[in-house]
C-alpha cells in the first residue's frame, strides 16, 4: 500500500514538475519537423528560448496572425538566439501535428523560430511545468533558466493589443546578451491550456 502511494505521489510530482528561474534548464532531446534531432546540452554555449505552441489556441494565433511570434523570433535568431518551438499537444488533441503537418502549417505562417519540436507524450513539456500556449522560457548560454512566464503583459486573444504590449522574453534576451541579469524573471503565463493527453 505505501509503495502504490509513494507511487501516486511520484507521478504527481512529476505532472506539476516546474523548473526554477536561476537554476540549470533540464537537458531534453526531441525531434524536429524536419526529422533532425535536437538537444538541449547540444546548444550550451547560446542562449536559447523555449515557446510552447499550439496554432489552434487564439492567444497563440494572436502572435501569429499579427505576425508578432514571427518578427520576435527572427529578431532573436538574428541576434545569434536560438528559438525552439515545442508542441505538447497529444494525439487527437487540438494543436497535434504529425512532422509533416507541422513542417507545412510553419511555412505557410512563416514561422522564424529555429525548429519545431514535436513532445507527443508531453514529457518535455510536464518536466518544464508548461501549462499554456504561449509560454516562453529563456535559457542563458551557460543553460541557465533566466525567464519563465508569458511572452508579454496583455493577458487577451486580440491582436490589436501586440502593438502596445511589453514583451517580456525580447526584454529578458536583450539584457542576457547585454550581460545583464534578467530584471523580470518571472510572469504567469497566459493562454489556453497545453493539450497533454
Amino acid at each position: 500500500m505505501k509503495l502504490t502511494l509513494l507511487a501516486i505521489l511520484a507521478a504527481a510530482a512529476l505532472v506539476r514538475a516546474e523548473v526554477e528561474v536561476g537554476k540549470p534548464a533540464p537537458d531534453f532531446t526531441l525531434s524536429a519537423c524536419n526529422g533532425e534531432s535536437v538537444s538541449l546540452a547540444g546548444l550550451k554555449g547560446k542562449v536559447v528560448v523555449l515557446e510552447w505552441v499550439n496554432y489552434g489556441c487564439p492567444f497563440v494565433a494572436k502572435h501569429y496572425d499579427s505576425g508578432n511570434m514571427q518578427k520576435l523570433q527572427k529578431e532573436a535568431t538574428d541576434k545569434g538566439v536560438v528559438w525552439l518551438s515545442i508542441c505538447s499537444s497529444a494525439p487527437g488533441k487540438q494543436g497535434h501535428m504529425d512532422a509533416a503537418q507541422a513542417a507545412k502549417v510553419c511555412s505557410e505562417k512563416k514561422a522564424a523560430s529555429t525548429a519545431y519540436l514535436l513532445d507527443e507524450d508531453g514529457t518535455v513539456g510536464k518536466l518544464y511545468g508548461a501549462k499554456r500556449t504561449p509560454e516562453m522560457y529563456v535559457i542563458d548560454a551557460s543553460g541557465v533558466l533566466v525567464y519563465h512566464g508569458a511572452i508579454d503583459d496583455k493577458k487577451s486573444a486580440n491582436p490589436d493589443d501586440v502593438k502596445d504590449a511589453k514583451n517580456h522574453v525580447m526584454a529578458a534576451v536583450e539584457e542576457v546578451l547585454a550581460g545583464k541579469p534578467v530584471s523580470l524573471p518571472k510572469t504567469e503565463a497566459y493562454g489556453c491550456s497545453v493539450k497533454y493527453n
